[in-house]
């Protein structure tokens, strides 16, 4: 089974806010004084997507670990599979994507846990009001995970089906990463070359 890349459209968070917000506005065309064969069935469908709604939130309180997010509040109780670096002519070493936007998060991840470190890789990682699907990459050398961003569209490409299958057996790649840079804004780059040994195993 090919890996999702992207959430299915019911289960993407603003949408039961979305809908509620058009039902709202309709109030206003929608009257308490009109045509019973409107407006019950209106009360009907707003009521069941406020339902929607509460369902949602509650759902999205509950702590999960990767979260619906795809980040991670411990590795306690996660079975990892170590990818070390492989020695090879040609590097596999890859950016992180959208580290600017965790500077935050990664400097911690340097002091405690220093420039060299390991990562996990988190498939079917998300931003916020985003559907498309991403494989998360989570500094885990500190006190705890921290969420460095995403691997680049290409490696995410070559190795989505890998760890999405991992995924689906609740196991998660750990590979080695670098924090570059002395100072913000800080880069991270994660090597690859041990996946391709896990490739291997898997399709054995």
């Amino acid at each position: 089974m090919p890996a999702l890349r992207s959430k299915p459209f019911l289960a993407w968070e603003p949408l039961p806010y979305l809908v509620v917000f058009v039902l709202l506005l309709l109030t206003g065309v929608v009257r308490p004084d009109g045509p019973p064969w409107l407006l019950w069935p209106f009360l009907v469908v707003l009521g069941a997507a406020v339902a929607w709604l509460v369902v949602g939130l509650v759902r999205g309180s509950r702590r999960s670990n990767p979260d619906q997010w795809g980040d991670l509040t411990t590795i306690d109780g996660l079975e990892l599979v170590d990818a070390p670096r492989v020695e090879r002519e040609v590097r596999a070493v890859v950016p992180v994507a959208d580290a600017h936007r965790r500077q935050p998060a990664i400097e911690l991840a340097r002091l405690y846990g220093g420039t060299e470190q390991l990562a996990v890789l988190v498939p079917r990682s998300s931003r916020w009001l985003s559907r498309r699907y991403r494989v998360g990459v989570q500094l885990v050398g500190g006190d705890r995970p921290r969420h460095a961003g995403f691997l680049s569209p290409a490696a995410d490409d070559r190795w989505r089906g890998l760890l999405d299958g991992m995924r689906e057996q609740a196991r998660y790649a750990r590979v080695p990463a670098l924090i570059t840079g002395g100072s913000r804004p800080y880069g991270v780059e994660v090597d690859l070359s041990g996946l391709e040994r896990l490739e291997g195993t898997a399709a054995e």
